[in-house]
């Protein structure tokens, strides 16, 4: 089947998840965690990647990431991944996929449904029962958000801070870190919407969403929990966002198109 154009959305933030082949804990190793996010640093300074937040666990990443050009989202996950499965498979002398076939990427809303994925990333080690708070889990955006380093910064803070419909970056820091103390005092378990959803925000940002889809999100039914955010639900066979990345080569077939070969899949 031939493919379909890629589908672009300007400054959409997308919630990137990725796991590691059936679910094998292959990132285990600290010096593996840093090498995949010494590969996001790389997208950043060859593509302009804008990440907004990040957690690398043993065997799955999330990235939080704004779409800012119709390349730069497909060549730095290409990137990334790619040269991470290389690097490892060439150290332990071993083949075969490092990742899952396709990684997913969920639309979320800014403000308010940024704010909770924002958290939700955070607190990922925290609901896996590792540590107990996200300060101590050395590969995650929290830390970096709390204690910005002079060189070699993955988060575009202005980009995180505007989003986030603030404009100092001092009182965001603060806000946030009341955000995760506050989240911390309740029970929060894995809410599937962040990572299985073709989006996440409010009932008109879901419809705009469909709407900029077109036929790709036809058929898709929303959602609404009470107290929650709505979103557009993954259903069956899906003709919807497929960023498509191979674990083992850098072709140029790694790249976001669109079409009914195309599938989420879940994280």
């Amino acid at each position: 089947m031939a493919r379909a154009n890629r589908h672009y959305i300007p400054g959409q933030v997308w919630h990137i998840t990725h796991r590691c082949h059936k679910k094998e804990f292959l990132l285990k190793f600290a010096k593996d965690r840093r090498r995949w996010l010494h590969w996001v640093f790389e997208a950043k300074k060859r593509f302009g990647l804008q990440v907004l937040n990040y957690t690398v666990t043993s065997n799955h990443i999330h990235l939080l990431v704004v779409d800012t050009n119709p390349e730069v989202v497909a060549k730095s996950i290409q990137l990334i991944a790619g040269r991470t499965a290389q690097e490892f498979n060439q150290r332990k002398k071993r083949k075969g996929a490092f990742w899952e076939d396709r990684y997913h990427a969920t639309a979320i809303e800014r403000n308010e449904h940024l704010v909770r994925c924002l958290v939700y990333i955070d607190l990922n080690m925290v609901r896996a029962g590792v540590v107990e708070h996200p300060a101590e889990w050395e590969m995650n955006g929290y830390r970096e958000i709390q204690n910005p380093p002079d060189r070699y910064g993955i988060i575009d803070r202005r980009s995180l801070m505007e989003a986030c419909g603030y404009s100092d970056y001092q009182e965001f820091a603060e806000q946030h870190r009341s955000w995760v103390e506050d989240a911390l005092k309740q029970s929060w378990s894995r809410e599937g919407h962040w990572t299985e959803s073709i989006a996440v925000g409010s009932s008109s940002f879901i419809e705009e969403t469909k709407l900029k889809l077109g036929c790709r999100a036809r058929g898709r039914s929303s959602d609404e929990r009470k107290d929650g955010p709505c979103f557009l639900k993954e259903e069956g066979e899906c003709s919807t966002t497929g960023f498509a990345v191979k674990s083992e080569a850098l072709s140029s077939e790694n790249a976001l198109f669109w079409g009914k070969s195309n599938c989420f899949t879940s994280d």
